[in-house]
């Protein structure tokens, strides 16, 4: 199994910027999208971004549009979140995650779409 491992986290105020990095282990990610995910305290995981096993294909929730970007080095077998103007609402932990089909087409949200799961990273935002 693959081993994801998120790290960037931290506390920043808002409108700050924070870089998210998930690195996986072996090789295997290379052929599948990845996906960041957070989960704020008392809420549900919900889908924040992901990208296509070729680094096309990408997808944002609504609420991090045009402040998040998330990019792939398949050489460093590793995926960033960009996120810019950060806000007191995007305080949660995130996860990075393997999608579960190889070389998927389609933009997949959903967190049962996804297979592999690192341990995830602390982003607070102060006001």
């Amino acid at each position: 199994q693959v081993q994801l491992v998120e790290s960037g986290g931290g506390s920043v105020q808002a409108g700050g910027s924070l870089r998210l990095s998930c690195a996986a282990s072996g090789r295997t990610v290379n052929n599948y999208a990845m996906g960041w995910f957070r989960q704020a305290l008392g809420k549900e995981r919900e889908f924040v971004a992901r990208i296509g096993w070729s680094g096309g294909n990408t997808a944002y929730t609504d609420s991090v549009k045009g402040r998040f970007t998330i990019s792939r080095d398949n050489a460093k077998n590793t995926v960033y979140l960009q996120m810019n103007s950060l806000k007191p609402e995007d305080t949660a932990v995130y996860y990075c995650a393997v999608g579960r089909y190889f070389r998927d087409l389609v933009a997949r949200s959903s967190v049962g779409d996804y297979e592999y799961w690192g341990q995830g990273t602390q982003v607070t935002v102060s006001s």
